[in-house]
Formats: structure tokens, sequence, C-alpha cells
């Protein structure tokens, strides 16, 4: 199947809603970071936001105050998540236990 060829606006509309969809990621993990919302607060947005829930698992828990890429690795496998898991892919009994661990 061949590439199909956009025009130019189509490829700026392209670029400002991959652009605005990253920062929209960003700025979610970066309220986790500074204690604005709670890291359940921020995982029920996720799943409810068909943006914010192609964050993975992993950023998500490593916006975390102190934890960083070991602990977040650690809870991942305690949880039996893989480490690829974007929020959309996580189970219902995935989403619970993340949310018991972090209340």
């Amino acid at each position: 199947m061949a590439i199909p060829q956009l025009s130019t606006e189509q490829l700026e509309a392209a670029r400002s809603a991959a652009t605005e969809a990253r920062r929209a990621r960003a700025e979610l993990k970066e309220q986790v970071k500074n204690g604005t919302i709670s890291f359940t607060e921020a995982l029920n947005k996720a799943v409810d936001d068909d943006t914010l829930s192609r964050i993975k698992v992993i950023d998500l828990l490593r916006a975390l105050p102190r934890v960083g890429v070991t602990r977040a690795t650690e809870i991942m496998e305690n949880l039996q998540i893989a480490p690829n898991r974007r929020i959309r892919g996580l189970g219902r009994h995935q989403v619970d236990r993340l949310t018991e661990l972090f209340t």
C-alpha cells in the first residue's frame, strides 16, 4: 500500500494536532510531578481521554516524586504489567491494582 500524498494544509494540520497531543500528555505528567493531581486521578483522567490514554504507564509512574527508573520497573514487574504498555492497554485488574497501590 502506497503512502498517501498529503497537501501542505493537511501536513500542517497533522503537525499541529500531534504537537497539541504531546503538550497535553506532557502537561498531565507535569501535574503528577508537581503534586497538583494524584496518580490515581491522572490514571482515571487518562482512561477517559483518547489522547492521554497513549501515555506509557512507566512514564506516568516515573512522573511521581521519588520514583525513578528502577522503582517504576519494579512496580511494573510486581503488578505484571509489560514495560511497553500504554494506559489504554491496561486491563481492569491492572488498573485496580495500580489504584490500590497509590491510594
